[in-house]
């Protein structure tokens, strides 16, 4: 190899989940540099190999790889694949930085950060909103937390799987605001499901109220997500954004709600209708599933 072939960059991905996996696609396939991915489930990374996708371990990401991205289910899984017994922090060589693109719990983010510093990592928090779709088609919202230098390096490689980056403030600020959109939606989603399970119970087809919902001032985001597809068919699959992980993003909106000492009482009633799904034997579900839960209550009442 000649001496001034240019040395392509190391990033790694841990996560390749169902979010994840578009994301790790498109930061092989768009960013110019070598990705080494790990996941518990080894077949997903393996699913990527044509993409240019290395499978890895977590020592040797954190060994080679300067930046390092995650996409985790919930705060604990980053806080061990951090700085556990045989996390990234243990291992670090060329790593630099991580950056959390899981929604994670504000607070635990800001003294995970510290604590990284301390091992001089930086973490930048980076969550994703969208669907799955949007990961695949790097289309995703992604709100960031970090410095103003932190954020004009680590933009481009956040461009290849978002096509709206916006940067909310110092660390914690993206994970704030990935919390209330997703606190949002999922109030928006849950009154939506009672007013779809009023019209069945008033006589009115389904199908016509998500159309005329989408002509009127309730037109919405939630609306054309869940509407017409799920509500009005009463579809709810699973491997799609369940109730419980809904569940879990709503907690963590109440765990700020009381970190800042604001009532939120419209988020206390999903985060119950979530529950009594998820009790109702729908964890995995759709998280819309909330609508059969409610039309079974009105017709025990």
């Amino acid at each position: 190899m000649s001496s001034d072939t240019p040395v392509k960059h190391v990033l790694g991905f841990i996560g390749v989940g169902v979010m994840g996996m578009g994301m790790c696609k498109n930061l092989a396939q768009k960013s110019g540099c070598t990705v080494l991915a790990a996941d518990l489930d080894m077949s997903n990374v393996h699913a990527l190999a044509a993409d240019g996708v290395v499978p890895s371990t977590i020592q040797q990401i954190a060994e080679t790889a300067s930046i390092v991205f995650l996409s985790l289910p919930a705060i604990q899984h980053v806080e061990a694949v951090c700085t556990g017994a045989d996390g990234l922090a243990v291992h670090a060589k060329a790593l630099k930085t991580i950056v959390d693109m899981s929604t994670s719990d504000v607070e635990r983010t800001r003294q995970l950060a510290a604590k990284l510093k301390a091992s001089g990592i930086e973490l930048i928090d980076a969550p994703v909103a969208r669907s799955r779709e949007a990961a695949n088609n790097g289309t995703l919202l992604i709100t960031v937390g970090a410095t103003e230098a932190q954020f004009a390096a680590i933009k481009p490689r956040l461009d290849c799987m978002g096509s709206d980056v916006l940067h909310c403030g110092p660390t914690g600020g993206g994970q704030v605001v990935k919390i209330l959109n997703n606190m949002v939606l999922l109030n928006t989603v849950h009154t939506l499901a009672e007013a779809f399970a009023m019209a069945e119970k008033s006589g009115v087809s389904k199908d016509l109220l998500a159309h005329a919902l989408g002509l009127g001032s309730a037109a919405s985001f939630a609306l054309n997500l869940t509407g017409a597809k799920y509500l009005a068919k009463d579809v709810f699959p699973e491997k799609m954004f369940s109730a419980a992980y809904a569940l879990k993003d709503l907690k963590l909106a109440l765990e700020l709600s009381r970190t800042i000492r604001l009532d939120n009482q419209i988020t206390e009633l999903t985060a119950q209708q979530l529950q009594n799904s998820i009790d109702a034997g729908y964890a995995d579900n759709y998280y819309p599933v909330m609508y059969r839960v409610i039309a079974n209550t009105r017709e025990k009442a």
